[in-house]
């Protein structure tokens, strides 16, 4: 069983991307409707993502913290594709960026559609308690909002979060 250690945090301003080494875009959908992540009704999300034409079916205990089990499986982009189409509530498109900062690679997810001015970056770690750098970009840790997971930005996308859950946002970074 693989276990994703993963840290997400808001940003202060854009100075990030001057380190940007390459970008893709990203588009992905869950089979297990959010509602059921947010009724606690579901021990999982499974996700189906594209980038480019790789794809993957994705396992991930829906349980929130930083640390969570997680399966990962290349599956064909046309399979990811009909999966999209047909079987999610929804799909969320975004533009991953990766930033390496002292070795340490930072994704910097800038999302799409009705999700348009949410930008976050995450990194993964080696250990709950790993030691990582804090460029002068990073923000507000987010990690266990559940409102800033994939997952939950289907159901209430971030253009429909109100004046007032911006704002708190925001004020917090």
């Amino acid at each position: 069983m693989g276990i994703e250690i993963e840290r997400k945090f808001l940003l202060q301003d854009d100075s990030w991307r001057a380190g940007i080494e390459h970008s893709e875009q990203l588009s992905q959908g869950y089979l297990v409707g959010a509602q059921a992540l947010r009724n606690g009704d579901a021990r999982a999300s499974v996700r189906a993502r594209i980038a480019g034409d790789r794809a993957w079916l994705n396992i991930k205990a829906a349980t929130p913290g930083i640390a969570r089990a997680e399966f990962e499986y290349p599956i064909p982009a046309d399979d990811a594709r009909t999966l999209l189409d047909t079987l999610c509530d929804g799909v969320l498109e975004k533009t991953r960026h990766h930033v390496r900062v002292d070795g340490v690679l930072f994704e910097i997810d800038e999302f799409l559609g009705d999700n348009i001015g949410l930008i976050v970056a995450e990194v993964e770690l080696p250990a709950v308690d790993a030691v990582f750098p804090r460029p002068s970009w990073l923000g507000r840790e987010v990690s266990a909002l559940v409102r800033f997971y994939n997952v939950n930005l289907i159901a209430h996308p971030y253009r429909q979060w109100s004046s007032a859950e911006r704002a708190a946002e925001d004020a917090a970074c």
